[in-house]
């Protein structure tokens, strides 16, 4: 027999297809129901979930899984919907020819209906502990037994207290991947494999770019080394993206994790500004937990933001640069020294000196006096804590222009 040309589609297999339906009505589980598929589109398959996770495998080979799983070439990439929710992914690759088209649309559509019935349990779970993290940390549960013990239903021990870690990630490029299902799945990931019973959420009125976890914590450590884990999980398992995770102190009474939240929030958006740190410690945040009380009520911050550098962040933006922002932070970490903050930017001392009188055209206020070099080290502080990056340079993805990610709701910046 000779083989088809590439672009041909092999005829169905109907016997095969009754053997998917008999795997689904059995309830024999997806490894089973993705073989049968196997053998019904006379190709080799994989089934990921959203979050990146392999849920079974029908290869004629080793081989060919690894083709599979690396997406080589001849590989085709099939999303698995059901309405208009992504329930995951199915690779394939035909064996001589691509399966019949009505063929692979009824079984896509089996499989992914297999996926959504199997996962629904799990994914209710999942909710009910987001649910039940978002309404800790806004202290909609102030009970304290009611909420140790709404704590052990879903499987976290929080009567000894806990901590709370805030992981955020930002593409430095341009992505369309689904990239937010597989931070949430990574930070809860590399948190259980520290504490067992953490829980991770998607913040509230948030994009899904940052993600809270919620870590039964006696003192210190296990929150200590759930925010160094999940740093490396990330690291290791999402390529081409920034991070920030910041890290509370602990809460030893469980109704006082807001405030650990506040404490975590407020340490991941001042390490988001730095250059070489992605992982910061509430209690190494310095003279920024001063401006803590402000966290739940930030309108006098953003007052004092605007009155001071939201106008040279937005001179940076409309031009692309971090000219002046960066160099203001330079200065400020020099000691108000301009040789040494050009000698760290390397730059010529006169070139920071016409930038530092930018500054003081747009705002109106001087570096050179104590007053304004003390208004402008507060307004960045301001900007830190209020959780807006500073401009860093042009960016492709959708809300990062300027390579500022947005962060303008204000409830995004207390809970």
């Amino acid at each position: 027999m000779t083989s088809k040309a590439r672009g041909e589609t092999s005829a169905p297999d109907l016997h095969a297809l009754e053997a998917i339906t008999e795997a689904i009505a059995a309830g024999a589980g997806l490894p089973e129901i993705i073989r049968a598929a196997a053998r019904a589109l006379d190709a080799s398959l994989v089934l990921i979930d959203r979050t990146s996770v392999v849920l079974a495998v029908a290869a004629r080979s080793p081989a060919e899984e690894r083709a599979l799983l690396r997406d080589a070439e001849g590989v085709e990439r099939i999303e698995l919907r059901v309405a208009d929710t992504v329930v995951g992914q199915l690779r394939l690759r035909g064996r001589d020819a691509m399966p019949d088209p009505s063929m692979l649309r009824l079984v896509t559509t089996l499989i992914a209906s297999e996926v959504e019935r199997v996962r629904g349990p799990e994914r209710a779970s999942e909710e009910a502990a987001a649910a039940f993290v978002h309404a800790v940390l806004a202290r909609e549960v102030s009970d304290r037994d009611d909420l140790v013990a709404r704590g052990k239903e879903l499987g976290i021990s929080l009567e000894r207290g806990g901590s709370v870690v805030v992981v955020r990630a930002h593409p430095r490029s341009a992505t369309d991947d689904d990239w937010r299902s597989r931070l949430l799945a990574l930070a809860e990931r590399g948190a259980r494999s520290i504490a067992p019973g953490a829980i991770a959420a998607s913040a509230r009125d948030g994009d899904g770019d940052e993600v809270v976890v919620l870590v039964a914590d006696a003192d210190g450590d296990a929150g200590r080394r759930v925010g160094a884990t999940v740093l490396r999980e990330l690291e290791a398992n999402l390529s081409g993206f920034a991070f920030a995770v910041g890290r509370s102190r602990v809460a030893r009474d469980p109704t006082d994790l807001h405030r650990a939240g506040n404490e975590a929030l407020l340490a991941a958006n001042v390490v988001e500004g730095a250059p070489d740190e992605s992982l910061l410690a509430y209690d190494d945040t310095g003279t920024y937990q001063l401006l803590l009380p402000h966290m739940s009520d930030p309108a006098e911050l953003r007052r004092f933001y605007d009155e001071t550098v939201s106008k040279i962040v937005s001179y940076d933006e409309q031009y692309e640069t971090s000219d002046l922002v960066g160099t203001l932070e330079t200065f400020l970490e020099c000691d108000g020294n301009v040789n040494a903050t050009a000698a760290r930017l390397i730059t010529h001392r006169h070139t920071v000196r016409y930038r530092f009188e930018r500054v003081r055209e747009i705002t109106g206020l001087d570096v050179a006096s104590t007053d304004g070099r003390e208004k402008l080290s507060f307004g960045l502080k301001a900007m830190r804590v209020l959780g807006i990056a500073a401009p860093r340079g042009p960016a492709t993805e959708r809300g990062a222009e300027a390579g500022r990610v947005r962060r303008e709701q204000p409830d995004r910046s207390g809970r």
